[in-house]
C-alpha cells in the first residue's frame, strides 16, 4: 500500500465524505488514491480558497472531519484565510498539503513554502511527513486532533512520500471520545444562590448552547428570566421560545440591548462576545464555558465556571428554585413586542426603491423552515441575521469571527453537497460575491443546485458605513458592476434580475422553484443604513462631520438621500 492510499483509507476510516480542492502536481498520487478508493468524494473546485470555506462549513454542520487538499506552494497556500475562518469557527477539517520531494526542501527550490511555520500557528496540529513508517501516525494524530479539539489540522505531504509504500496498522485508530463535562455541586449550588438573590436575572446565550435548547428555554420559565443572544446562537434560541429578547452586540436589537443593560444578575451561557460595551457594567455575572481561557476575557465575571451548557443546566435545572416575580421580563417582552413591530416595518414594500430589508423578509415568506442560509461579512450578514426568522431546524452560517468577505457562495456550495435536499440561500454581497466569482463555474460543473441572492448596491457597503461612522467620506467603496444575472446566466445558472421593487416578489417565488443553480441579482438602494441596537452621541457627532464634509465636497444630494431612506428606521 503507498501512504497516499493509506491516508485515504485513514480519512475515510475516521468519516471523512468529501475533500475540496484542486488537482495537480504534487497531489496527483493523492487524487488518485481518493478516486481508486471510491470512499471519499472529491469535489473540484475552481479556487482553493472557496474549497477551504466549503469544507469549513460542511464539517459545522455534519459535526463530522472533511477534508481539502492543495498542491505544493500556491496550491495549499490559497486555503490560509478560509481555514483560518473554519479554524476559528471549530470546524474539524483536515488539510493535506502536498510539497515538493524531501531532497529539495531547505534549497529556495520553486514552489518551496515552509507550511509548517504558516499553518502551524492557527491550527491544533500541524506536521510533516518524513518517512512513510511516521504516515500513519501522523494522519491519525491530524484527524484524531481535528475531532476532538474542534479546529483544523495540517498533514504536510512530500511528494516521494505520497508514492512510498508501508504497512497499514489496522489497530491504530481516531479515538474520539465524549465526556460529559459540568462543573461541580459546589459551584451549582453557588450559581443557583446568585440567581435566587437576583431580582432582574437574564440569561445570555452564545454558540455553546447547542443542543440545550429545551434546557435553556426551561431555565428560562423556571427563573422567569428574559434571554438575550449572540448573533452566533440565532440557530439554537430564537425558535420556539416565548422567553427570547433578541440578539444584542453589533449586530443586536434594541429589545436584546435594554435586556443586558437593565438587569442585576447575567448568567452568559457559552459566549466570547468580544465587544465589552455590551455588557451591564453593574449587574452580578455568571459565566459557564468549557474553555477556561473565555472566563472573564470579554467581561468582569463574579463566578465563571467550567462546563458544556447542556449538562450544566440540566445540573443546574435541579439545583435552582422556581421564581414567581415576572415583572422584570414582563417588561423585556413590551420591548420586544415593540422591537418585532419595528423590523416589520422595516421590510415593508414602498415606493420603486428595493430596501435590503424587503429582499431578505420576502425570501423568508418563500424558504422552507429547515433552509440553510449563509451570509458575506458585511451588510448581506446584518440582512440575513435580523429580517431571517430563527425556525427549528433552519440555520445561519457566516464569518463572525474571522470577519472575511466572499464566504456565502463557497460556503453554499459546501452546505449543499452535505444536505443535497434541503434549500441552500447565499445572501452574497456584490464586493463578497466578485472575490470567488470563479467559483459560480463549480455549482455547473459538481451539479450543487444553491441558491445566490446578490445584494447589488455598488458599493462595499458596510465600508462606506464605517467610513461615515468615523466622520469620513466615503472614498473608494463605488463598484462597477456587470448584471451578476447576465453573469450567472452564461455560466449555466437559472438568473433573474430585479431592478424595481414591483418585481421583487414574482422574481423571488420563480428563484425560489428552480431546481438548477439559481441567482438572483437585486439592485437595493445603495444609501440604507445599518442602525446600531443603540445610537451613541458619537456616532451621530461623526455622522454630522461626514455629512459637513460631503456637503463641502459637492455631495449634499448624498445626504438628502441617506436621510429621505433612513429616517423611517431612526424613528
Amino acid at each position: 500500500m503507498k501512504v497516499a492510499e493509506m491516508m485515504v483509507e485513514v480519512l475515510a476510516q475516521a468519516g471523512v465524505q468529501r475533500c475540496y480542492g484542486i488537482v495537480g502536481d504534487t497531489l496527483n498520487h493523492f487524487t488518485d488514491a481518493i478516486y481508486q478508493s471510491k470512499k471519499i468524494q472529491w469535489v473540484h473546485m475552481r479556487h482553493e480558497e472557496a474549497g477551504g470555506f466549503a469544507a469549513g462549513v460542511d464539517a459545522l454542520i455534519t459535526k463530522r472531519p472533511v477534508a481539502c487538499a492543495g498542491s505544493c506552494g500556491p496550491g495549499s497556500l490559497h486555503f490560509i484565510n478560509s481555514l483560518m475562518d473554519a479554524g476559528r469557527n471549530r470546524a474539524p477539517v483536515v488539510l493535506v498539503a502536498s510539497q515538493l520531494e524531501t531532497p529539495n526542501l531547505g534549497t529556495n527550490f520553486p514552489q518551496e513554502v515552509d507550511f509548517k511555520a504558516i499553518y502551524g500557528g492557527f491550527c491544533v496540529y500541524c506536521e510533516q511527513i518524513n518517512s512513510p513508517a511516521q504516515a500513519q501516525h501522523i494522519i491519525t494524530m491530524a484527524v484524531q486532533n481535528a475531532i476532538n479539539k474542534k479546529g483544523v489540522a495540517v498533514v504536510i505531504m512530500p511528494v516521494n512520500m505520497s508514492v512510498a509504500s508501508v504497512v497499514y496498522n489496522k489497530n491504530m485508530k481516531v479515538h474520539t471520545p465524549k465526556p460529559v463535562f459540568h462543573p461541580n455541586d459546589d459551584e451549582i449550588a453557588q450559581m443557583a444562590s446568585m440567581l435566587k438573590n437576583g431580582k432582574k436575572v437574564a440569561i445570555y446565550a452564545g454558540a455553546g448552547v447547542e443542543d440545550a435548547h429545551d434546557e435553556l428555554v426551561a431555565l428560562a420559565q423556571k427563573l422567569k428570566a428574559p434571554i438575550g443572544h449572540s448573533a452566533r446562537s440565532k440557530d439554537f434560541v430564537e425558535y420556539d421560545n416565548p422567553y427570547n429578547m433578541g440578539m444584542t452586540g453589533l449586530a443586536g436589537v434594541k429589545s436584546g440591548f435594554d435586556m443586558m443593560n437593565e438587569c442585576d444578575t447575567l448568567l452568559v451561557l457559552g459566549s466570547d462576545m468580544a465587544w465589552r460595551q455590551f455588557y451591564p457594567t453593574k449587574a452580578t455575572i455568571i459565566q459557564v464555558d468549557n474553555d477556561a481561557g473565555h472566563l472573564g476575557r470579554r467581561c468582569d465575571v463574579d463566578l465563571g465556571v467550567l462546563g458544556d451548557v447542556k449538562p450544566t443546566l440540566q445540573k443546574l435545572l435541579e439545583a435552582v428554585a422556581e421564581k414567581t416575580d415576572r415583572a422584570f421580563l414582563d417588561d423585556c417582552l413590551k420591548i420586544k413586542v415593540e422591537t418585532d413591530k419595528k423590523l416589520l416595518k422595516d421590510t415593508q414594500i414602498s415606493g420603486d426603491l428595493i430596501h435590503p430589508q424587503a429582499v431578505s423578509a420576502m425570501i423568508d415568506k418563500y424558504t422552507p423552515d429547515d433552509s440553510l442560509f449563509t451570509a458575506d461579512g458585511g451588510s448581506p450578514m446584518l440582512w440575513a441575521l435580523r429580517y431571517l426568522k430563527g425556525k427549528k431546524g433552519r440555520r445561519f452560517f457566516t464569518s463572525l469571527l474571522h470577519g472575511t468577505m466572499a464566504n456565502a457562495m463557497p460556503m453554499s456550495l459546501g452546505l449543499k453537497k452535505a444536505f443535497p435536499l434541503r434549500e441552500v440561500i447565499s445572501f452574497s454581497g456584490d464586493g463578497g460575491l466578485a472575490m470567488l466569482l470563479g467559483d459560480l463555474l463549480t455549482a455547473i460543473q459538481e451539479d450543487i443546485a444553491i441558491k445566490v441572492v446578490v445584494f447589488n448596491n455598488s458599493s462595499l457597503n458596510f465600508v462606506e458605513l464605517e467610513q461615515k461612522v468615523e466622520g469620513l467620506l466615503d472614498n473608494y467603496t463605488d463598484l462597477k458592476n456587470p448584471s451578476f444575472a447576465e453573469v450567472a446566466s452564461a455560466i449555466g445558472f437559472d438568473a433573474w434580475r430585479v431592478e424595481q421593487s414591483g418585481g421583487l416578489e414574482a422574481s423571488v417565488k420563480a428563484f425560489m422553484q428552480s431546481s438548477k443553480p439559481a441567482l438572483l441579482d437585486v439592485v437595493v438602494n445603495s444609501k440604507e443604513l445599518i442602525m446600531p441596537p443603540k445610537v451613541t452621541f458619537s456616532e451621530m457627532a461623526h455622522f454630522s462631520l461626514y455629512s459637513a464634509k460631503a456637503v463641502l465636497a459637492g455631495r449634499a444630494g448624498d445626504v438628502e438621500d441617506i436621510i429621505k431612506t433612513n429616517i423611517g428606521h431612526m424613528l
